[in-house]
């Protein structure tokens, strides 16, 4: 299994404390890269999730935000500190004889602290619930990652298969490509009139058989294909890898384009760079 480095999960939980709602997102990135957005009661939970996604990601940009609604306990019982509210108002009433004005605002006073009291949160609890509520999160997130990952699988597999049949079709032509220039020097020969030494034409001939051989350069491509096939099929965090086999994908590519003499080669050669150049795009979502 490979796994891309583009994915979303949302994973929401409802609690007699109120409901909550956890957003993970991420994009390619050369390393591993974390933000979060938490309520700041429960921002000492950061290290805890640091930790989780270190485990069980390697690369990416990962983007986790968390949203409480605590509306629920709106509705719990309050305490009101009845004494202390007595004395806010004969002090508000105090002050306005002095100052021979203005008005006495009931909310000022529910306001004042200690006046309204709401029961305490257990927050140990509710950041278990949350903890938890994140391990679902990040089981759906690495699950899309993996399908996300799939799809990518295939595509990379697709251009590997496209390569490996032009290098087939390039080395097909090689035994017509050398007899068309034995042909072509032949020709040159007959058309200035020159009589070339038998052995001295064999000899340029190997030569040029030597300069223009693409053999080597097929063989290597053929082996980065199964290289890269294999490092597919081993699966886990693959994409530096595979963008290492790319660059030597390239570099075979690239000197069969600057030895080819013959317009279907060429053809195949900018094919050839163009199935890589595709793969390394795909390549560079993969974590």
């Amino acid at each position: 299994m490979i796994y891309s480095m583009t994915a979303f999960a949302r994973h929401e939980i409802k609690k007699d404390w109120g409901d909550a709602v956890w957003e993970i997102r991420s994009v390619n990135q050369r390393y591993l890269e974390n933000f979060f957005r938490l309520p700041e009661q429960f921002r000492g939970l950061e290290n805890n999730l640091r930790e989780k996604l270190r485990q069980n990601l390697t690369r990416g940009k990962i983007e986790c935000s968390l949203r409480i609604d605590s509306k629920k306990q709106t509705s719990a019982e309050l305490n009101l500190n009845k004494d202390l509210a007595e004395q806010v108002i004969q002090s508000l009433k105090w002050i306005k004889q002095q100052a021979g004005e203005g008005e006495i605002n009931l909310n000022d006073v529910l306001r004042y602290p200690g006046v309204v009291e709401a029961p305490e949160q257990d927050l140990d609890a509710i950041s278990q619930d949350l903890l938890n509520a994140f391990d679902e999160l990040l089981k759906d997130f690495i699950a899309m990652r993996a399908r996300e990952g799939e799809k990518l699988h295939t595509v990379i597999r697709q251009r590997l298969d496209a390569i490996s049949v032009e290098a087939d079709k390039v080395r097909a032509q090689m035994p017509e490509v050398l007899q068309w220039q034995r042909d072509r020097i032949l020709q040159r020969f007959e058309e200035i009139q020159l009589q070339p030494d038998p052995s001295r034409l064999e000899q340029e001939m190997v030569l040029l058989a030597q300069r223009i051989d693409v053999a080597e350069e097929l063989d290597r491509l053929q082996m980065h294909v199964k290289e890269t096939a294999s490092i597919l099929k081993k699966g886990g965090a693959v994409g530096r890898k595979l963008d290492f086999m790319m660059q030597e994908l390239n570099r075979e590519s690239n000197t069969l384009a600057s030895k080819s003499i013959n317009a279907d080669i060429t053809a195949s050669a900018v094919e050839l760079k163009v199935l890589i150049e595709q793969m390394r795009e795909q390549i560079q979502n993969l974590e």
